[in-house]
């Protein structure tokens, strides 16, 4: 059955076995970045540089999670999320990449997983969610193929510690970003360039995947294992051929790059010629080591591009046309509100014949936000959240899989190169005194995950709210 246009959500329409939550990530919330024997990641490290972060932002501090994981985890018991998703920072847990670990560290990363689980709150942990130990990085980071075992040696410390309690797993946050932003355009950390630094760096990713997920396999055989995917909708910008041929390049490079050699099928190399070259880095027995057959897969979707054939755009000779050019709805972040988006994806995952199962593992928006009065009233983000989730529900009532879905994100937090303009919390937090205020996007996801679709509701829950950000803040 369709949800048709002014039509009431209901939780119960996606039936009680699907997974509710919210996504995060340790760098963009924790904080405390040189406590408690924490080594520097590239991101520590990048953030340092001039001009790389809007308005001189860092992460620093951040949403100081690290000091207020109890108060924001009540914050999710308060507003009924019953699944969190986080990251552990690799070099919180091991300062230099390898060898010695930090028990202060995996303390930590303890007392996250059993104050959730106190509270009812289940966790889903993610290895990598692109916060390199800066010590790997001087070793040539992804670019070094000694990261497989670096990484599998991480990916083991993580699982023997945490493994009897996480039930859940994803090996890496987004493959795509941190390759090509931080090694082929250098507009995230480490800032590296070209392609003769993308290439290896996406080969080794591939190749430590797949490796992180047989070693999580094998260690903890009745764990959920998967890997996140970011996705956006690709379509021509005319039905012209040369447009229509830099659409299907860009969807190689942006939609297929990863998950395709993972599911045994190698680079998509016929779409996009000049991925040939990763032979270069490829040994004997990589094709094999490359595919590993996952429990899930978690499918990360904001919006989609528009793409027109540009011959001056080196490698695959096309260009966006931004969402503003085309004079549609766009978000803080400059993509188009498009809810039919995360529709095509699911639709395109569930065509690859040996994933078995999806998750949306995050969605989500950046608007301006306005704390009044003590409320921050965001109805593009409320209803961003409905008008996506009735696609999800189209996809499943059309019998695709699409076992859940998770915000991103609680906290507005540091969102990577640009600081922390954009806001895509549920909770607004002023980053000045770390006040935490249920945004009214919130309230509505809350009253949803308890059955309470009624607005009214979320208004007379003023008082509630006020109550719980006193709480959930410290002067």
């Amino acid at each position: 059955m369709d949800i048709e246009v002014g039509e009431e959500l209901n939780r119960d329409l996606f039936g009680k076995d699907f997974k509710w939550g919210v996504s995060t990530a340790a760098y963009q919330i924790e904080g405390a970045h040189d406590a408690d024997g924490k080594g520097s990641s590239i991101w520590d490290i990048y953030t340092e540089r001039k001009k790389k972060i809007l308005n001189g932002h860092h992460g620093k501090i951040a949403c100081d999670f690290y000091n207020r994981y109890k108060e924001d985890i009540s914050l999710l018991k308060d507003l009924n999320i019953p699944n969190l998703r986080l990251s552990t920072s690799w070099s919180r847990i091991m300062p230099s990449g390898t060898g010695p670990i930090n028990h202060k560290g995996i303390d930590f990363y303890n007392r996250i997983i059993d104050t959730s689980l106190e509270n009812g709150i289940e966790p889903w942990l993610t290895l990598y969610h692109w916060d390199l130990p800066h010590a790997l990085e001087q070793k040539g980071g992804w670019t070094n193929r000694d990261i497989i075992s670096w990484f599998a040696e991480y990916t083991e410390i993580c699982a023997k510690h945490f493994g009897d309690r996480v039930k859940h797993w994803m090996v890496m946050n987004e493959p795509m970003v941190f390759t090509g932003a931080g090694y082929f355009l250098g507009v995230h950390a480490p800032g590296r360039t070209g392609a003769n630094n993308f290439l290896p760096a996406v080969h080794h990713t591939v190749l430590s995947i797949s490796e992180g997920g047989r070693i999580l396999k094998d260690l903890l055989p009745a764990a959920e294992i998967g890997t996140t995917f970011s996705c956006s909708f690709i379509q021509p910008y005319t039905n012209r051929p040369k447009d229509v041929n830099a659409a299907n390049r860009i969807d190689a490079l942006l939609n297929r790059m990863f998950i395709e050699p993972i599911l045994g099928m190698g680079y998509p190399e016929n779409d996009l010629s000049f991925l040939k070259k990763i032979s270069k880095y490829m040994r004997p027995g990589d094709e094999d080591k490359m595919a590993f057959d996952f429990d899930f897969i978690g499918v990360q979707n904001y919006t989609r591009e528009i793409v027109k054939n540009s011959y001056l755009t080196p490698y695959v000779q096309a260009s966006l046309v931004k969402a503003k050019d085309r004079g549609v709805p766009y978000t803080s972040m400059g993509w188009e509100v498009y809810p039919e988006s995360i529709y095509e994806m699911i639709r395109k995952f569930n065509e690859y014949k040996n994933i078995k199962k999806i998750y949306i593992t995050e969605n989500g928006a950046a608007f301006p936000d306005h704390l009044i009065d003590g409320k921050v009233n965001d109805t593009q983000r409320t209803k961003y959240i409905q008008e996506n989730l009735k696609q999800v529900l189209r996809a499943r009532n059309e019998g695709m899989s699409a076992e859940g879905y998770f915000v991103w994100t609680l906290t507005d937090n540091f969102e990577w190169s640009e600081g922390y303009h954009p806001r895509f919390g549920l909770v607004h937090v002023d980053f000045e005194t770390q006040q935490r205020t249920i945004k009214s996007s919130g309230h509505w996801y809350s009253d949803f995950l308890s059955g309470q679709n009624d607005q009214t509701k979320s208004d007379l829950n003023l008082e509630k709210s006020n109550l719980i950000s006193s709480n959930a803040s410290r002067s």
